[in-house]
């Protein structure tokens, strides 16, 4: 198999698979067959594109081998008559469904993996799989939980939408309110798997994040009245506004300190922030977790330089969304925040009790290396490169511990006395996880 046209295959299934697998989930009333037709689209361009090259159109090629391969899967599991004939209808043309019909398959696949019918454990999970493309494993790392146990939510969940007939539709009005704090809860997922990918060669994935920010404008313009989606997309809006200084010319990542805030786009904090204010008007300035995180994102967009961040304020923000949202990433960030604000130690002392992870033994490194601790600091940076990380996260790792090894190793004496270079351990630290973070 030539690496080139397994590399482009693997671009356009990653881009274009979920709008292919909305349509024909929409078309023949099974997620089980859309998805089994796709990836046997895929797996037949992976036979037949090294032979006859990769089509001009390789979204429509995808497009039509699926939707022939769910006619032939309805076939043959003798599906009926009506579903059947509906089913026959995809066959006609070779173009794939104009925008405005994708656009409103995504929305409506992921109002259905958001149906009250199922937990929220299956919702969440149903909606990675299938809005993001992960994998049983990838999804396991992300929620914390076994990959076995994923794949046989993956197909009681499956099972139940098929035997319950869960429809493939936009709920009416007065169904949307049972859904939408799932909805929120898996476009705030979405995007941050996508801004923080897991694994794999790029700090994010800019094509995730900007589907999950089409989808969170989508489901606004959908309800534009509720406090929820206002909040989940002023969040994006403030992370993608620090997208083009967030990476160097290489790729590698670029610590909030360190950034250009002049490459900020300061049109999307001020949409951001207008839709913030508001998202608190409509609650009475009742923040919940998403309009914390968007207030603490917001802090960081006013702050003409780095120094000038009122971490207090950051801090505050912090205490008040660990006591309604109590998650390990939250409190990690806090950690970071209070190191910030009052120092190493403080930043150590607030990292106690949380749950180990990579992102904590890396934010652990920079305290430690902070403290001169370095031989510490690198034992803990070793253990950050275990897990989920991507290759540029991992190099930054190594970069850190490459500087600390030769801060500590001897020097040779001039003149009867040894020259110990001083390593820089300003603002080392990463704000860890989601869309808060740098």
């Amino acid at each position: 198999m030539a690496h080139p046209v397994a590399a482009e295959l693997a671009d356009v299934v990653r881009v274009e698979g979920t709008r292919i697998l909305a349509t024909l989930a929409r078309t023949t009333g099974s997620l089980q067959v859309a998805e089994d037709a796709v990836q046997e689209a895929a797996l037949r361009a992976l036979r037949d594109w090294p032979r006859s090259g990769v089509p001009d159109q390789p979204r429509a090629w995808l497009t039509v081998t699926a939707r022939r391969i769910a006619i032939d899967i309805l076939r043959r599991e003798g599906a009926r008559a009506g579903k059947e004939r509906e089913s026959m209808d995809l066959s006609a043309g070779a173009d794939p469904p104009p925008d405005s019909v994708v656009r409103d398959d995504r929305l409506r696949l992921l109002f259905t993996c958001c149906h009250p019918a199922l937990g929220l454990e299956a919702q969440v999970t149903l909606a990675l799989r299938v809005l993001c493309g992960l994998s049983p494993a990838q999804i396991a790392a992300v929620l914390l939980s076994g990959e076995a146990a994923v794949a046989k939510r993956l197909t009681r969940t499956r099972t139940k939408i098929s035997r319950a007939g869960i429809p493939y539709r936009i709920p009416a009005d007065g169904e949307l309110p049972a859904r939408l704090a799932a909805v929120c809860g898996v476009l705030h997922a979405s995007y941050t798997i996508a801004h923080s990918a897991v694994g794999g060669p790029r700090l994010s994935d800019v094509d995730g994040c900007r589907e999950a920010v089409r989808l969170a404008r989508l489901v606004h313009e959908l309800m534009p009245d509720e406090p929820g989606p206002m909040a989940v997309l002023a969040l994006m809006l403030f992370t993608e506004s620090r997208r083009a200084a967030r990476t160097g010319p290489d790729g590698a990542p670029v610590l909030l300190a360190d950034q250009d805030r002049g490459r900020w786009d300061r049109a999307l904090i001020a949409e951001a922030t207008a839709l913030l204010d508001r998202s608190l008007r409509r609650t009475d300035a009742v923040a919940d977790p998403y309009q914390l995180q968007a207030a603490i994102a917001a802090e960081h967009a006013r702050a003409p330089a780095y120094p000038d961040t009122d971490w207090a304020e950051v801090v505050r923000l912090y205490d008040i969304l660990v006591s309604v949202a109590p998650t390990a990433a939250a409190r990690l960030a806090r950690a970071v925040a209070v190191a910030e604000l009052a120092g190493a130690d403080a930043g150590l002392r607030a990292l106690d009790g949380i749950e180990p992870d990579h992102r904590w033994h890396a934010v652990r490194g920079e305290l430690l290396a902070r403290q001169g601790r370095l031989a510490e600091a690198v034992a803990a940076t070793r253990a950050a490169l275990d897990g989920a990380v991507s290759e540029p996260e991992r190099r930054h790792r190594r970069d850190r511990i490459a500087a600390w090894e030769r801060a500590t190793a001897p020097v040779p004496e001039r003149d009867g006395r040894a020259d110990r270079p001083v390593p820089g351990l300003r603002s080392g630290i990463e704000k860890p996880g989601g869309p808060g973070r740098a």
